[in-house]
């Protein structure tokens, strides 16, 4: 059956500089084993598939499958997909906020003068880091323990372990191993710089370490643990995927009310047909 389809890279403004999203915008029929194939087949680190909503308060209902897996929940599929929903022609029922359907549950989304941006959701795990795996991740990492300034449990989804080192350039610097579980390393820029934080992000995947050029998954939970830790203050900017040759920015806000928003710029890379 022949499918629209797009592309979109999130959390840029220019085309082939963030991290691509493949968005499927009508799975009706697919079983989730199809669904799984075809994310495989993409080799991209997540692909979505568009169904209409089951509750009243949602505008689409979302599927996001890694090459291995479906999630509950990731960032940047979920500002991809809504980019996608919005450029077909996707009409709002309340004005101002897009509410996203996913396996987390319902998800905001606003527009932003940054881009698009959903609201963090709450984190599955958190706290404190077992003192054996952080050393376990050092040494994964290829660095010392006493390079590590803090570790956290950072799950909203995908099961991140945020670990925070003494600066940015420490976190560039890294060339990391073989990981078996997936890691966030944040580092701070110097006072004054354009972007308060440099972010990478490893997993493993088929025996080998790949790193994510832009996450808007663990850049939500590492703005939960720095900003309740009291390591930074909203509204601020994270630059990641530099290590790639990438310029994803990530920006941070934080409303009235305390809730925190994720956003960044979207853009169409590709559209077109998918056969499935």
């Amino acid at each position: 059956m022949r499918r629209p389809f797009n592309q979109v890279d999130v959390f840029t403004s220019v085309p082939y500089k963030g991290n691509p999203v493949a968005v499927v915008m009508d799975g009706a029929g697919l079983a989730a084993a199809q669904m799984q194939a075809y994310a495989h087949w993409t080799n991209l680190s997540e692909t979505t598939f568009l169904f209409p909503p089951t509750v009243p308060e949602a505008d689409y209902h979302v599927r996001i499958f890694t090459p291995v897996s479906e999630l509950p929940f990731a960032g940047h599929p979920t500002l991809g997909t809504c980019h996608a929903w919005l450029s077909a022609g996707g009409q709002l029922k309340n004005s101002g906020v897009i509410v996203q359907q996913c396996g987390a549950g319902l998800i905001p989304i606003r527009q932003t003068e940054d881009g698009l941006a959903f609201a963090a959701p709450p984190l599955i795990r958190s706290g404190p880091v077992e003192e054996s795996v952080v050393t376990h991740v050092a040494a994964v990492l290829g660095i010392g323990r006493a390079d590590i300034v803090d570790a956290n449990w950072a799950d909203n989804g995908p099961g991140w372990v945020a670990i925070l080192l003494k600066s940015a350039a420490a976190v560039l610097n890294l060339q990391p191993g073989s990981v078996d579980l997936d890691v966030g390393v944040v580092g701070s820029y110097p006072e004054g710089s354009a972007h308060a934080f440099e972010v990478r992000a490893f997993f493993p995947k088929g025996g080998s370490t790949v790193e994510d050029p832009v996450t808007g998954s663990l850049n939500a939970s590492l703005a939960q643990w720095l900003i309740g830790s009291g390591r930074a203050t909203a509204p601020y900017v994270v630059s990641q995927g530099t290590a790639l040759g990438r310029a994803g920015r990530v920006h941070v806000t934080q409303d009235r009310n305390g809730e925190l928003w994720i956003g960044g710029g979207t853009v169409t890379c590709i559209s077109g047909y998918v056969e499935l």
